[in-house]
C-alpha cells in the first residue's frame, strides 16, 4: 500500500450556486473547502468531483485511483445515475473507503450499502449541537475530548433507520432535546464506511477544527490496509480433502 492516501471529495455543488447564503459561506464549494484542509496533510492527495461532470466525476479510472471517497449530497440524490452508484458500490465492496457526510444519509449509495430507508427526524432551526465521544479509544476520535460543540446545526434526531453500527463513535444532543447517532462505522465487503452527521450547508461547520479533525481521522481509518483492492469472490470450489 502506498504511503499516500488518495482521496476524492464528491459534492453535488448545487446549493453553492443557487443559494447566496451558502455561496458566502463556501464560495468555492463544500468540496473544495474539505479538499483544502485535507490537502494540507503530507500523506493525503485530494481530487474533487461534482454532480454535473460526466459520470458525476466518478469514472472508473477515478475510482480505481481512489482509496477513500467522501460524499456530500442533499438536494439532488435522485439525479445521481444508477450506473455510477453501482460502480461506487462495487468499489466499496472491493475495499475503497466511503465517508458519508450530513444529508448523504439519503444518498443512493449509502442507502444501498445500508439496505434500509435511512430516514430520520430533522429540524432546521440552527440550534446548538453537542457531539459526545462515546468510543474514546476509536481512531476516528483520536485527539478529541469528551465532547465538542457546534454553535449552529440542523437537528437530526432518532429514530435513525440504519442497521446497528459496527462501532458507534459519536452521539449528538441538540438544544431542542433530541439525540442522534451521529458517528457510525460499518464494513461492507472489504470496504470501511463512516457516516458523520454534522455539515448543514447554511452553517460554517466544515471550518470548525474538531470537525476537520474527525474527517482527517476518518480518512485514515477508512483507508484500505491491504495491497490490492479487489472484490471478495464467491464461487464453487473443489474440496481440499477427498469426500466419500
Amino acid at each position: 500500500m502506498s504511503d499516500i492516501i488518495r482521496v476524492t471529495v464528491w459534492n453535488e455543488y448545487l446549493h453553492e450556486l443557487e443559494n447566496n447564503v451558502v455561496a458566502q459561506i463556501y464560495p468555492h464549494g463544500i468540496h473544495n473547502t474539505i479538499a483544502d484542509f485535507l490537502g494540507r496533510e503530507k500523506d493525503i492527495h485530494v481530487r474533487t468531483a461534482t454532480l454535473q461532470e460526466p459520470d458525476h466525476g466518478l469514472a472508473e479510472e477515478v475510482l480505481n485511483e481512489t482509496d477513500v471517497l467522501i460524499w456530500w449530497g442533499h438536494m439532488a440524490h435522485g439525479q445521481v445515475e444508477d450506473h455510477v452508484v453501482e460502480r461506487v458500490y462495487n468499489r466499496v465492496l472491493a475495499g475503497m473507503g466511503l465517508i458519508a457526510l450530513h444529508s448523504a444519509h439519503h444518498s443512493k449509495i449509502f442507502r444501498k450499502l445500508m439496505g434500509t430507508s435511512c430516514d430520520l427526524r430533522w429540524r432546521d432551526d440552527g440550534e446548538k449541537a453537542r457531539v459526545w465521544v462515546v468510543e474514546q479509544g476509536h481512531p476516528i476520535a483520536q485527539g478529541l475530548g469528551d465532547y465538542f460543540e457546534i454553535p449552529q446545526e440542523e437537528m437530526y434526531g432518532e429514530r435513525f433507520d440504519i442497521p446497528a453500527p459496527d462501532d458507534l463513535v459519536f452521539v449528538s444532543w441538540f438544544k431542542g432535546g433530541e439525540v442522534f447517532r451521529s458517528g457510525c462505522c460499518y464494513q461492507r465487503g472489504r470496504g470501511r464506511i463512516f457516516y458523520f452527521q454534522p455539515g448543514h450547508e447554511t452553517f460554517p461547520v466544515y471550518y470548525q477544527p474538531e470537525v476537520q479533525l474527525v474527517i482527517r481521522n476518518a480518512v485514515r481509518w477508512a483507508t484500505p490496509t491491504f495491497t490490492e483492492q479487489r472484490p471478495v469472490l464467491m464461487h464453487s470450489k473443489e474440496p481440499l480433502e477427498p469426500i466419500n
